[in-house]
């Protein structure tokens, strides 16, 4: 936190200290995308509102770029992704970190008050873990998405045959057998919990039980402390207290581990990204430009492994840069 202090980053909320798993630590980023070099004519201010599981990749970025300029304030808040949109409309922020995507109607928001939708960019890839912890057994067999939803919601879109409610139901045996599952979740202004409800409860609702926590890093410690817990984070919120579960698409599918090599496997995958305010055809000012090149540069792609993330190719960031008229380079 000092060193954040000491390069003027002003950060409203709580930021996670991640641990990342050795695994990601080997992750690589694309050798094609470039270094990083400081330009000149940089003033202003980033002001960035929304995602709380963006919040330390934000942080990361800004404590790299106010190294380059040191006179150009960052202020940071994570709160939930639902805060984006708004913040992006009113003129409060420039950058609006979220883990999941807009919302039509916020789409639509944005652009009744502008007339030209918000432009999105895809930073990095996120695996969407299940916690439990760090002895539960259940860690070694796996789960299907149906008993995910099963155990989290009350609606059961998953077709699973019964509520889930205990670790016996699940067939552990022992002690674990008649303890019940104590469910840790986020609320409804974080994009990880809209994420979870469309892909692991088939859009259906969360049950009542679900102790809401206002940090994806709240999530895991709250399981970390409790022996028969389970809650849903990022898998770069990942500590040595817990354990994640592996997952299955089916029940008949062979559960697949959250790890780099399984990417493209993984059952809840998604990408991490942020809005900004751009109008078509407009040539963007020097600082967000620059912020934009440093993030997808390698130098940036790095702070996403060390955030415990997977970095993009280079051939998405030279995608993502051309849509506001930037090139990697």
């Amino acid at each position: 936190m000092s060193r954040i202090k000491s390069v003027m980053v002003a950060v409203l909320g709580v930021i996670a200290l991640t641990i990342s798993s050795s695994a990601f630590a080997q992750v690589q980023v694309d050798s094609k995308l470039p270094a990083y070099s400081p330009s000149q004519g940089v003033s202003g201010q980033i002001k960035s509102i929304g995602s709380d599981t963006m919040n330390n990749l934000m942080t990361l970025w800004a404590e790299k770029f106010v190294s380059m300029y040191p006179n150009v304030p960052v202020e940071i808040e994570g709160k939930g992704s639902s805060t984006a949109p708004p913040a992006l409309i009113k003129g409060a922020a420039n950058f609006g970190p979220m883990s999941r995507a807009m919302k039509s109607a916020e789409v639509d928001a944005f652009e009744k008050r502008f007339g030209y939708k918000p432009t999105m960019f895809r930073t990095g890839i996120d695996m969407l873990a299940v916690y439990v912890h760090k002895d539960n057994p259940i860690a070694k067999k796996g789960l299907s998405l149906a008993q995910v939803d099963a155990i989290f919601s009350k609606t059961r879109k998953g077709g699973f045959s019964k509520d889930i409610k205990t670790w016996g139901d699940l067939g552990l045996t022992g002690e674990w057998a008649s303890k019940p599952i104590s469910l840790y979740g986020r609320n409804s202004a974080s994009g990880t919990y809209g994420y979870f409800k469309k892909n692991a409860l088939y859009k259906g609702d969360f049950k009542d039980s679900v102790k809401e926590q206002p940090g994806s890093s709240a999530v895991v410690q709250g399981v970390a402390k409790d022996k028969f817990g389970m809650g849903y984070s990022g898998i770069g919120y990942k500590t040595a207290d817990v354990a994640v579960v592996p997952l299955s698409k089916t029940a008949k599918g062979k559960p697949v581990s959250a790890t780099p090599a399984n990417a493209g496997k993984y059952p809840l995958s998604r990408f991490l990204q942020f809005y900004i305010n751009y109008r078509p055809g407009k040539k963007l000012e020097p600082l967000r430009a620059e912020f934009l090149k440093l993030v997808y540069s390698r130098a940036g792609q790095e702070v996403v492994v060390k955030d415990g993330y997977l970095p993009v190719s280079a051939k998405l960031a030279a995608r993502e840069l051309g849509q506001v008229g930037l090139k990697l380079e």
